[in-house]
């Protein structure tokens, strides 16, 4: 056991940890106005606050560690979701229609819904393992 071994459950919490919180800033964004964006202040019932309600719970759950799999799983659907509607209209490629991050979220929180919270998040405190 070497110490990519050891390394690896706690470098998925980070993981886990550092893209909860980019995936939170967006539903704070429009919700809460911090950090400020042009999109700030979007109606619950537009697309727009749908995806706003499920950046700020799930980015949340995420980040915390709290039931993991199925928010990764609905977080990850909605960026692919974002993805499709918001930038394949204006080029397929992520380097010229600004949608890499969404590519990126999508594929991690897709890895998350399959591999858990890692060892450090409230999953394992409340149930004993990374749900």
């Amino acid at each position: 056991m070497g110490i990519s071994d050891t390394m690896t459950p706690y470098l998925q919490s980070l993981l886990r940890f550092i893209s909860g919180l980019v995936f939170l800033q967006h539903g704070t964004s429009k919700f809460l106005h911090v950090p400020h964006s042009p999109i700030s202040g979007t109606l619950v019932m537009s697309a727009s606050g749908i995806a706003g309600l499920i950046e700020l719970t799930c980015g949340f759950l995420i980040t915390v560690g709290l039931l993991t799999r199925p928010a990764s799983f609905l977080a990850s659907g909605t960026m692919a979701a974002a993805y499709s509607v918001t930038h394949v209209p204006h080029s397929f490629y992520p380097l010229l229609n600004g949608g890499g991050e969404a590519v990126l979220l999508c594929l991690v929180f897709l890895f998350l819904s399959a591999a858990g919270s890692g060892p450090l998040g409230v999953d394992r405190i409340l149930f004993g393992k990374t749900t």
